[in-house]
């Protein structure tokens, strides 16, 4: 069988992977691999969009994970089927909650709850049998193959060979094959990529001093010995590993085997509960109804036409759940004295304007409904849902938490990627360049971070560094590459993702930087192309200024209601 490549990292392993995920698919099908297994670290973060790029090539790709154990080793865990990837999140959600940010620890007796539908490989040099057979410790890697065994059975573990030419790893080899005939295990190759193409190794070593505090001229030892953890054409490997070749056929043996894809995620949105022998659709007609009587003093005929004709798309479509949902949640923002309103196209919904999500009119504006919801069209409505900021929208938030659990709901993520100032910044101190040199680069941003008003070659020198600069180039060139790579993972604005059943078995979840939130390891893209539905929360200072001044007509003894402001009142307009 010819060659899979079964150990990739990504640039979303944050600082121990140097090509973004879509590079990494496009270059493996250029080296005419038919597979890739993605196995970021801790988590599954490129996994959607390798998964994109990878279905658009015709490359098959596998979730893999590389998990940090209770000892500081690294196991690389592989995805066999749905259980084991429902393992896999739940496995890395836990640790993730429990642990401070970018610190988590899976347990070895954990391995074991959760080994169901997962296949473990022994790592490189991270790995539970590198590290002891470095110091000469063979009992100390004996032991390890034994937990790997006992966790997840003799046939899901292979030992994992690997060879990049640097001095030892022929000895280490041969004490791994040496464990693997002893335990009547496999053996299997791979690459261990971190990078895309051999040029790749340059940001690794960049990566590599940020994540050590330090700077190239310093690193020494920590600095990849050489470019050969790329992708590698199957032809490659099996020079490689000529002395193998049953290294190289398991690879494919092995990937047969992992058949789970992110097609195969099963996620639902909530089911509304309802009253017995009322269905979703029937209630969502009734409390339509029932809105729409309060809101139109001439409920006429034009109005019923209307309503009737987006229930039955609606219901058609499979809708009904999210408009009851989003229904429920304006309603208990009402009910704790907090505005709230739906924003954009939802506007364009009679059905909306009836159960009180938006405060305009369609009938009687004229607003076309389909710009907001039509057959023809696959995506879910998307309703926004703005709040007053502050205190007022985050009670909003929490009640979400709080009916769906903390492992029923989260934010969606917001991945921040390195751009001017930040790209600038990282590999200046990895080149050792002065902080004076870095702050005036900075400086000539004259719109954020995104844009450059002048030229780069010219922004750097005005920074102070001549094109004579030995380092000019090199600033240059690493400035490209690692510029739009992701930098670490924030949270969205007010996205938020709920689930039927456990989002933690859809994908990890974990803490965001503020305290009592959640992130889900994916943004708002992501989740949208693999049909993950989520709801915005969107805090606006002008809502709180809204209902401040609601509150003073109310106090003053002229309330009023927004949704029945004049629209062309003549002392508004003076």
């Amino acid at each position: 069988m010819a060659y899979v490549e079964l150990h990739a990292r990504s640039a979303f392993s944050f600082l121990r992977g140097a090509s973004s995920p879509e590079q990494l698919a496009e270059t493996a099908v250029r080296q005419g691999l038919s597979a890739v297994a993605l196995c970021d670290r801790n988590g599954v973060y490129g996994a959607p969009r390798f998964y994109a790029t990878a279905q658009e090539h015709g490359l098959r790709p596998i979730v893999g994970s590389e998990l940090t154990l209770e000892d500081g080793s690294v196991l690389p865990v592989l995805v066999k089927n749905q259980a084991g990837y429902r393992n896999l999140c739940r496995m890395i959600t836990r640790a993730q909650l429990r642990a401070p940010k970018g610190e988590s620890r899976i347990a070895w007796d954990e391995l074991e709850e959760f080994h169901d539908g997962l296949i473990a490989l022994t790592g490189d040099t991270e790995g539970p049998l590198h590290r002891p057979i470095f110091r000469g410790d063979g009992a100390g890697a004996e032991a390890g193959l034994r937990r790997l065994v006992r966790a997840f059975g003799a046939d899901h573990v292979y030992v994992e060979l690997q060879r990049h030419h640097v001095p030892g790893e022929e000895r280490v080899m041969e004490a791994l094959i040496e464990l693997a005939s002893a335990h009547h295990l496999p053996i299997v190759a791979t690459n261990g990529v971190v990078y895309a193409e051999p040029g790749g190794r340059d940001v690794h070593d960049v990566f590599t001093c940020l994540r050590h505090h330090t700077h190239l001229d310093a690193a020494g030892l920590l600095l990849s010995a050489n470019n050969q953890r790329h992708l590698k054409t199957p032809s490659e490997m099996a020079d490689l590993f000529a002395d193998l070749p049953e290294a190289i056929h398991n690879t494919g043996q092995l990937a047969e085997r992992l058949v789970f894809t992110l097609s195969d995620l099963g996620y639902a949105f909530p089911s509304f509960p309802v009253p017995p022998g009322e269905t979703m659709d029937g209630l969502l007609h009734q409390l339509t109804y029932q809105g729409a009587r309060r809101r139109y003093e001439d409920f006429n005929e034009a109005v019923r036409r209307q309503l009737e004709k987006e229930l039955e798309l609606i219901g058609r479509l499979g809708f009904a759940g999210y408009f009851l949902i989003v229904a429920d949640m304006v309603n208990y923002a009402r009910e704790e004295n907090i505005l709230i309103q739906g924003r954009g196209s939802a506007a364009n919904s009679a059905v909306c304007y009836a159960l009180g999500i938006t405060a305009v009119d369609p009938v009687k504006s004229e607003l076309l409904f389909e710009r907001f919801l039509s057959e023809g069209r696959k995506a879910w409505p998307d309703i926004d849902l703005d709040l007053p900021s502050g205190e007022r929208r985050e009670k909003v938030i929490q009640e979400v938490f709080r009916r769906y659990g903390k492992h029923g709901a989260a934010m969606t993520a917001n991945v921040i990627t390195y751009r001017g100032r930040s790209a600038m910044r990282e590999i200046g101190k990895a080149l050792n360049f002065p902080e004076d040199i870095l702050k005036r680069f900075s400086d000539l941003f004259a719109n954020g971070d995104f844009a450059h008003t002048i030229e780069l070659e010219e922004q750097v020198e005005r920074a102070g560094v001549p094109k004579s600069h030995a380092r000019f180039r090199p600033l240059i060139h690493l400035y490209k590459r690692v510029y739009g790579l992701p930098r670490h993972l924030g949270q969205h604005s007010g996205g938020m993702v709920i689930c039927q059943g456990r989002l933690d078995e859809i994908v990890p979840l974990e803490n965001a930087s503020m305290p009592g939130r959640v992130v889900v390891q994916w943004d708002k893209d992501d989740c949208e192309d693999l049909g993950i539905i989520k709801i915005d929360f969107l805090g606006l200072g002008m809502m709180a200024v809204l209902q401040d001044a609601v509150t003073l007509t109310h106090q003053r003894g002229h309330g009023i209601d927004l949704a029945q402001l004049p629209k062309d009142d003549a002392a508004t307009f003076e």
